[in-house]
């Protein structure tokens, strides 16, 4: 297992244009706009538990489920996200807000220390009758998140006493002991917060818990979905009030035990969490058998589910996976969550080794999958992210289910503790982007900057800066995308192809004012698909560096861009666009459009007629932010 662990956000400061205008956005736009749709929506108003309970803001589906059950999870996320602005700038009015809800979770709160805004205000009666679908213990575990990130930000112990308390009454409730229910969450999150609990106070009885839920679920015969789904029947005249949709339990991933799942299955947010949380307690007991099953799950993923952009999940029937290889681009379900979830399980899988894999899909991840559902304003979203469109998809302002809004968030608020790990003799850095930070190093203290351009530029320069000269080793991460990257310390040049698993190590005595200059050539370049994923076949799929590109309507007039063709032996042309979003690359190339107007017949024998034509591709984050219009990441080849 790796000795390296993140260091917090907190402690860097990101001063690189692109992300540090991301954050400044998320905490003075995102972060405000979504606590007042928070009200609209009557989020906050059900923490009070109004009595009589006011009528469904969220009517029931068919199947008598409504999103409204897991509201508690909206607000822990946004505690969190919001907690995480304040650990980069205090902030009198966000804080007053977070302790107007602790205050109301407070008096919601059970004896027993069961608290469940939709429970304790609707059907106190119906506690913990339905683990499969009724998400009380993932609205536990985001709940668990902001409290601890509140605490972590402020201090402040109330809402997290509040959360341990809930805590010990599943403890108590929940176990393979005499007189415990053997039941375990149908949707994964808590397991992530409670071993973020167990970071926070190394109590063992957390971690235990923790290892109970992933190696209790799937576990059968019975299988206690079954149990608890017999259980309402006989209570309900043999009648099940909430009917399970989906034909086994492969949507949960319960449908055996952890350790046996080789294949990457059911919903994908769902799935992510279970993995995140496999991994870190496999790094946290120094669990063999639990790392190489994660290793064999994201081995699957990998070769044959993840998008370009790294989304995940190509169905919206199960908000996840189908089939090896199934990549369908314009119904791509590919959910934001599931890509934030993605980064939390890579960052998780990086340091069980330290292979620079896992910090290539982090990258990925966060520069493509997750950062589109962002608006570059900050107040509008992506729940879906497809990878071609006829032009109807549009972002919004809010959700029946705004999960992904605050994800995104609280993703954006805390990026920076996923630039650099440190251990007792040495630092690695995994992304790069303008970041500085000073901490103990070989039991000096050591300031670290590294400043740049990225992802704009691959030219990287890093000081060093002990407070007396230190050995100790310096980790830079050559990215997997990058071909004939150089490095020089002090202007002397460095052998690159010592690098192993994708991290260069620099073990050397470090004085201060040591340079380290990171050449990271950036072409443009194109990606074919496996011949398997049959959407892609005879199409190509633009990249610099770690973004992936796309074309829009708007900077291709003439019509819809699917009637472009870039040739094979097109050069692409990278061109800095100070006029677009504050300054980004854009790609260019020479191509060949159909010309569809005169084309009038739905079909005939003769081909259509074809023009020259400048192709222009943009990040493919970014599309969606000026108005409606066609677009397409995978481009026809000719």
């Amino acid at each position: 297992m790796s000795r390296f662990t993140p260091v917090n956000f907190s402690d860097i400061d990101l001063h690189g244009p692109f992300w540090h205008e991301r954050l400044e956005t998320v905490l003075t736009r995102t972060i405000p706009s979504q606590h007042e749709k928070l009200e609209e929506a009557g989020i906050l108003e059900s923490l009070k538990l109004p009595d009589p309970p006011p009528p469904l803001r969220i009517p029931r589906h068919p199947n008598g489920f409504t999103v409204q059950v897991f509201w508690d999870s909206d607000v822990g996320k946004w505690v969190e996200a919001a907690a995480y602005a304040l650990s980069h700038r205090r902030d009198a009015d966000i804080e007053a807000k977070i302790d107007a809800i602790v205050e109301d979770l407070a008096n919601a709160q059970a004896d027993d220390g069961y608290l469940n805004c939709w429970y304790l205000g609707r059907e106190p009666e119906n506690r913990w009758t339905n683990l499969r679908d009724n998400h009380e213990m993932y609205n536990a575990g985001h709940l668990l998140e902001g409290a601890i990130a509140y605490f972590q930000a402020t201090g402040r112990r109330r809402f997290l006493g509040i959360m341990e308390r809930y805590i010990d009454h599943m403890i108590a409730r929940f176990g393979k002991g005499p007189g415990q229910v053997r039941g375990y969450g149908g949707h994964e999150e808590i397991e992530i917060a409670l071993m973020k609990l167990y970071h926070l106070d190394r109590k063992k009885k957390h971690l235990d818990f923790c290892a109970y839920l992933i190696n209790e679920r799937g576990q059968q015969p019975p299988h206690y979905y079954d149990v608890e789904r017999e259980a309402r029947e006989a209570k309900n005249g043999g009648v099940d009030p909430q009917r399970y949709v989906f034909k086994d339990y492969e949507y949960n991933q319960s449908h055996k035990p952890v350790r046996e799942q080789d294949k990457v299955v059911g919903h994908a947010v769902r799935a992510m969490y279970l993995y995140t949380a496999m991994a870190d307690l496999a790094a946290a007991i120094d669990d063999a058998d639990l790392k190489r099953a994660c290793e064999v799950l994201w081995k699957d993923v990998m070769d044959t589910k993840m998008y370009v952009t790294a989304g995940l999940g190509p169905s919206a029937h199960n908000e996840g996976f189908t089939h090896d290889y199934d990549l369908p681009n314009q119904t791509a379900y590919a959910e934001t969550c599931a890509s934030v979830a993605l980064i939390f399980w890579a960052q998780k899988m990086l340091h069980l080794d330290l292979d620079g894999q896992y910090a290539d899909i982090l990258e990925l991840a966060m520069y493509n999958g997750a950062l589109v559902g962002l608006s570059r304003d900050g107040k509008q979203y992506f729940y879906a992210n497809p990878l071609e469109s006829d032009g109807t998809p549009t972002r919004w302002e809010w959700h029946p289910c705004p999960c992904c809004t605050m994800n995104v968030s609280r993703l954006v608020a805390s990026v920076a503790g996923y630039f650099m790990s440190k251990a007792e003799d040495g630092v690695a850095f995994h992304l790069y982007g303008g970041a500085k930070t000073t901490t103990i190093i070989a039991g000096t203290e050591v300031t670290l900057n590294e400043v740049s351009n990225y992802p704009w530029s691959g030219d990287i320069n890093i000081s060093i800066d002990p407070a007396q000269p230190a050995s100790f080793d310096v980790k830079l991460r050559i990215p997997g995308w990058c071909r004939g990257a150089s490095v020089q310390v002090n202007g002397e040049a460095l052998d690159v192809a010592t690098a192993e698993n994708g991290y260069l190590t620099i073990r050397r005595e470090w004085r201060g004012g040591d340079q380290i200059a990171l050449a990271l050539p950036m072409p443009a370049v194109r990606l074919y698909a496996n011949p398997h994923v049959i959407m892609d076949a005879g199409r190509v799929a633009l990249k610099r560096g770690p973004l992936v590109y796309c074309i829009e309507e708007v900077d291709n007039p003439g019509g819809w861009v699917q009637r472009l063709r870039l040739p094979r032996d097109a050069e692409l042309r990278a061109e800095t666009r100070s006029d677009l979003f504050d300054g980004i690359v854009t790609l260019k190339a020479d191509a060949i459009a159909i010309e569809e107007a005169e084309f009038r017949e739905l079909y005939r024998t003769a081909p259509p007629k074809e023009d020259k034509a400048e192709l222009t591709a943009v990040p493919y984050y970014l599309w969606a932010n000026r108005g409606q219009g066609t677009m397409l990441v995978w481009v026809p080849e000719k």
